[in-house]
């Protein structure tokens, strides 16, 4: 009778801990669940959006002829590509200041340009997908190169966005939206002057720059909800490295305004960067010229330029600087032919990084310059107005 009461007993007691045991395990489950909630960290999944500008992509007579196949097409890319694997970022931006009419009339070069379409395309297959047209050679012919340029443009594929010239009103009065990484961005495009050689045929062609044009574009842009808003100028003195007093008025208005980031042209130089507040408190970035990219001009400051390495905060839609990625563009050019000043028998043009120039690639340019001098130009000049711009190498470029 004992060993009954002691079996049952054992029963009980082993019966209670499986109950207990369950009874735990399923209160356990929800309290596991509710404990998993989204990763919070300091910068949202997938971190920063990071961005990349260029200067001028400039199609000389020299490029186009060395770029030009045995077809009759065209092929640039062969000038820029070991600089390829440095232009990477979220957004890459480039500067198109030309137009590229095509067929619509010749190919040529400076003093007014038209460029094969073919130039835009290769633009595109480097990266380029937020770009800007508005120039002051925009007119440099007719209101059909610029419907060309525009049409080349709208046929690459994987564009952000790109705007300053256009084909009519409707687009002139466009503002232009992009996504990055779940933030909505407008860019805006505008040149503050344009050539006395190639003056203003309409209203629509270009964006030129206005308080009141400009102002209404930032308005509807905030109120169509762009946490971000970008400015490209095309704006200042050629072949200066000066800030002129009306760039640095509109900076700040523009900074007034509300614009985050500022990509200024027009120098073919670079100028300095310049970081405001504006009126309601919030931080802009000013790139007052990001100088050239692909050319062949002749002053030492347009060939030694670089790329410039920023990114946003998804958060606060704030801009930071990375830094600039110090580049050289090369020729080769015979001291007779520079004396005489045949600079149509400039051959062998290839971008390089600075890194890798060497004084006898500098020398058989004709160019009375060093590497040494002029990482000290961008240098002094990137920091004139206080900014933090350090000087980057291929190993230490933003990924």
């Amino acid at each position: 009778m004992k060993k009954v009461l002691l079996i049952g007993l054992l029963v009980i007691v082993i019966a209670a801990a499986l109950a207990g045991f369950l009874l735990t395990h399923k209160a356990a489950a929800p309290s596991t669940t509710a404990k998993a909630t989204p990763v919070t960290s300091a910068e949202p999944v997938g971190g920063p959006i990071t961005l990349v500008a260029t200067g001028d992509w400039i199609a000389h007579d020299t490029i186009n002829a060395q770029a030009k196949q045995k077809d009759g097409s065209y092929d640039y890319a062969p000038m820029v590509a070991d600089l390829k694997p440095y232009f990477s970022g979220d957004i890459k931006f480039c500067n198109d200041p030309i137009l590229n009419g095509g067929k619509v009339s010749a190919i040529t070069g400076y003093p007014k340009f038209n460029s094969p379409a073919d130039f835009v395309t290769d633009m595109g297959k480097y990266g380029c997908n937020l770009v800007n047209t508005a120039s002051n050679h925009s007119f440099d012919f007719t209101q059909a190169n610029i419907t060309a340029s525009v049409d080349a443009w709208k046929a690459v594929p994987n564009m952000l966005a790109v705007a300053g010239e256009n084909s009519n009103q409707a687009e002139h009065d466009t503002v232009h939206y992009f996504t990055v990484k779940g933030v909505k961005m407008a860019f805006l495009a505008y040149t503050t002057y344009i050539n006395s050689d190639a003056p203003v045929q309409n209203d629509y062609g270009v964006n030129v720059f206005s308080k009141d044009f400009a102002g209404q574009q930032i308005a509807a842009a905030k109120q169509d909800g762009a946490k971000v808003i970008i400015a490209s100028m095309r704006w200042g003195t050629e072949y200066s490295t000066s800030v002129t007093a009306e760039q640095q008025a509109d900076a700040q208005w523009l900074a007034d305004q509300g614009v985050q980031l500022v990509l200024g042209h027009g120098s073919h130089e670079l100028q300095p960067v310049q970081e405001l507040t504006g009126s309601g408190g919030g931080k802009t970035v000013v790139w007052y010229s990001l100088g050239n990219y692909l050319n062949t001009q002749l002053p030492p400051e347009t060939l030694f330029n670089g790329l410039a390495y920023m990114k946003i905060d998804p958060k606060t839609y704030q801009v930071a600087i990375d830094g600039y990625l110090p580049l050289y563009v090369h020729y080769e050019w015979s001291a007779a032919d520079a004396a005489a000043e045949n600079i149509n028998n400039r051959s062998n043009v290839h971008m390089y990084l600075l890194e890798k120039t060497t004084q006898a690639m500098i020398d058989s340019q004709q160019l009375k310059t060093t590497v040494a001098d002029q990482k000290t130009r961008l240098n002094t000049t990137l920091s004139k107005y206080g900014a933090s711009v350090p000087l980057l190498t291929s190993s230490s470029v933003p990924r």
